[in-house]
This record gives C-alpha cells, structure tokens and sequence, in this order.
C-alpha cells in the first residue's frame, strides 16, 4: 500500500472475533469455541471478511519494520509474527506483462538497479500521476531483467537494522505470491490471506499495461476470485475497484488519502470531487454499491493538530458502518517519525516511541483493523485491547 506519501456491530462483536488473539507462535488466546473458530483453522477456512480476527492486524508490504519491503522474507516475517493478512503487494507491471510487487514503478529506492552497469542507460524522468519522477520504471525492464535485481532497505535512515538484508531477496511476482499463499496455509494448518493493491492503474492503462485484467487472470487461474477467497484487493483508484468488481467477486477496498486530495482516476477523467467528498454519508453510500470496505488515512479517522498530535476523532468510523463498509486503515509504524506527536520518545529518527499508546487510541474508535509495519506490536496490542 503506498500511503499517496508515503467495525464493529457493537461490543458483542468484537469480544467474540477479536478474543481470537495470536502470539509469534500462533497460540490461540481466545476463551470461547465459537472465538478460537472465528480466527484459529479450519473451521473459518472458506469464510470471507468475517472469519478474520476483529481488529485484523495486516502486515504492511510484509514485516517491512524488520526487513526490506516486498520480499519474501519480509512476507514470511509477518506471518511469523501473527500477522492476520500479509499485504503482497503492490502490484506494478513489467515491460513483458508480468505483475511484480514494488511499492512504485520506480525501484531506484527499493532495488539494488544503480549498481547494474548495463541497466544505467534505463534511468529516466517520467511524469508519474502528475509527479515529475526520476529512475528505473518496472514497465522498463522485463521480468527476467528485474530478477537480476535485489531488494534494498527504502528507508535506511529510519530502518539502519533492516540494511543487513540488502541483497538478500529478490522482487517477487504476484504468481509466485499466490503460490506462496498456498505454501504457507498448507504449513501452517492455518489459512493466509494477502491484500494485494493496483498501482497507478490509470498511469499503466495508458501505457497498454492495464492491470485489473491480469489481476483477475490470475486469481482466476489460482481459484481465489470468489466472494469468499482470502484475497482482499484495494486501490487508490475508485475507478479501478469498480472494474475489478466486474472481474472477480473478491472483496474489494477503496483506499483514502488526505482530504484534500484527488485521486488520480478523478483528475484523469475531470471528476472535481476530492477525497472529502468521499468520505461523506453520500460518497460512503456509493462507494458501498462496489466495495466492501475502505483504507483511509489514519488522519480521517482523527484528525492532527498543526503541531503532529492527535486532535478530533472524525464521525468515519460511524458513518462506514452504517452503510456497512469496514475500516482497514494505515499505517502504524513504530519509529518516532511516523507516530503522532504526543506518542513520540526522544529524539531519533528510528527510536520507537509509545506505539502501544497509539494503537490503543486508534483501536478505540471502532476501527476493523490496521496496516502496521510491525505484526508483532500489532498483535499485542490487540490483545491489549481486547483483553483490556
């Protein structure tokens, strides 16, 4: 999920999904039958949206607080921690049609591409959803070009730990997700779900790379385009999750950025409407006539103060569950820089401030669960939460 930056029925509800609670080794915390069924095994296999732990921690690009985003390592990182859904990934194409996951079609940040001699003459500047952009595009390399390629830490000054992996792994395809999805669900007795999402769909339609067709392609082929499959797919483009709802019968997410910003597929077509408009009893309504749920900014659900702390909580919870759309927003993330200001502790750059803090009060307006870049601090303080 790129941040554009970067529900529950009632107490009743949450204490029966979320006493399904997981540790790093999978032991189920939850008193009840009916709650251990609800996140633990077979039993919800098959289930859909509801058979998940209600908040539902999802591990933000993988485990990408610990290890270099969009890798396989970083994926299976998450579900070691407890992740519930593993966001794999962000779906960009290659130049030959294949779907790789990066978090943008610039990989200059995210791969080891600059110290490719042969590669040097593919940098470029394109203009990207209206942004001038500088680098190596995905839709410039073929896929066997790209796997020459390995991942690299995207934010070392935060994350100086997660550069030991450099070079460890390589760009994964979404096929070789979907088979991993299955790997791990075998191994672990236990069903994985991802959260994959299309990016930039209007920027790659232009170029002939369209991207819902051959997200529906696949899931078809792997059997995971029903109501029911442990697919969530989501996008910054409403445009884009109307088509794929004519595709695949997965559940579908509308991702939300700042209020006062326009999604691209708005400014591409002329729409004057704003995320603000969204995010009204009207713009939820419609947006509940296609999807199943929205990802805003964790600013629409409370707003900040000019100074970074926490301000007002938003009526965007309320308003999403009366017209039946859950709430998956992002992205908690542990270090300093990223937590609002009261959470924040010392200093620096990548010293974690009080995220369970933080996390408390976001659980705390009823949301269905969260992006983090950090399963494990998710999970307990979940249990915090629910337990509490």
């Amino acid at each position: 999920m790129g941040s554009q930056d970067e529900h529950t029925d009632g107490t009743g509800r949450r204490a029966l999904l979320g006493a399904a609670v997981f540790g790093a080794g999978g032991a189920v915390l939850g008193l009840s039958g009916t709650a251990r069924a609800a996140g633990a095994g077979s039993a919800a296999r098959g289930g859909g949206l509801k058979s998940l732990p209600v908040p539902t921690v999802i591990g933000h690009r993988g485990a990408s607080g610990y290890r270099p985003e969009h890798t396989f390592g970083s994926y299976q990182l998450a579900l070691d921690l407890g992740a519930d859904i593993v966001e794999a990934g962000d779906l960009v194409p290659t130049r030959d049609g294949h779907l790789v996951c990066r978090h943008e079609p610039e990989i200059g940040g995210t791969t080891n591409v600059a110290d490719h001699p042969e590669f040097a003459g593919r940098r470029t500047t394109k203009v990207l959803d209206g942004v001038s952009t500088t680098g190596w595009f995905t839709e410039d390399f073929t896929l066997a070009e790209l796997k020459t390629l390995r991942a690299i830490e995207r934010i070392p000054a935060n994350r100086p730990h997660n550069t030991l992996y450099n070079g460890r792994w390589d760009i994964p395809t979404f096929e070789e997700v979907l088979k991993w999805q299955d790997e791990q669900t075998r191994k672990r007795g236990k069903q994985v779900w991802i959260y994959p999402e299309t990016k930039h769909p209007t920027y790659f339609r232009g170029l002939g790379l369209g991207l819902e067709g051959r997200v529906a392609k696949l899931l078809r082929q792997h059997g995971k385009d029903k109501r029911n499959s442990p697919v969530i797919l989501q996008s910054f483009e409403p445009t884009s999750i109307q088509r794929l709802n004519k595709l695949v019968d997965n559940p579908l997410v509308v991702l939300l950025s700042a209020a006062n910003t326009r999604p691209w597929d708005f400014v591409d077509k002329g729409d004057p409407r704003t995320v603000a408009d969204l995010i009204t009893p009207k713009g939820l309504r419609e947006i509940a006539g296609y999807a199943q749920g929205i990802g805003p900014t964790l600013d629409l659900v409370i707003t900040k103060k000019a100074d970074g702390s926490l301000d007002k909580e938003t009526t965007l919870v309320a308003d999403a569950h009366k017209v039946g759309l859950i709430l998956h927003p992002y992205t908690m993330r542990n270090e300093n820089p990223f937590l609002p200001a009261e959470y924040r502790r010392g200093t620096d750059a990548d010293a974690y401030g009080d995220v369970f803090g933080a996390f408390k009060r976001y659980f705390a307006t009823g949301i269905d669960g969260v992006f983090t870049d950090n399963a494990d601090t998710g999970v307990l303080a979940r249990a915090d939460f629910v337990n509490g």
